[in-house]
């Protein structure tokens, strides 16, 4: 599961928040397997689309992340479940993509693509209201 700014994120769904406001932002990893998985980094990597099939991931004067954009998770027990907090702050107005991705901490392979990327969050920072 996915929250920015509180609610739940569908991919089909356009988050919308103002420049300069700390966003909010929540991932739970819940476990439905049997047996205990990890460990891992969770990683979330924001970007621009230019609709051409080029990904801007150089936002570096755009968009901030206040704390960290990569938390490691030892392990996930059984029907349990890991959240991690985190915030942006975007600095310009623009659409923005937000890349989620969880991989293998201990090792260079990554997992299956079925496991590894969940769907992009679309947010679209705007001007402050007056």
């Amino acid at each position: 599961d996915i929250l920015v700014d509180g609610k739940v994120c569908d991919c089909d769904a356009v988050v919308t928040c103002q420049v300069g406001d700390p966003v909010p932002l929540q991932v739970k990893l819940t476990n439905w397997s049997k047996h205990s998985v990890g460990p891992f980094a969770l990683t979330m990597m924001p970007y621009q689309d230019y609709q051409n099939g080029v990904h801007n991931y150089d936002l570096q004067d755009a968009i901030t992340f206040v704390g960290s954009n990569t938390f490691y998770i030892d392990a996930v027990k059984p029907t349990k479940d890991s959240v991690y907090f985190g915030s942006l702050l975007f600095l310009y107005t623009g659409d923005f993509y937000l890349n989620i991705k969880f991989h293998e901490d201990n090792c260079s392979r990554e997992l299956p693509l079925s496991w590894l990327c969940l769907p992009s969050v679309h947010i679209r920072a705007t001007e402050p209201v007056a």
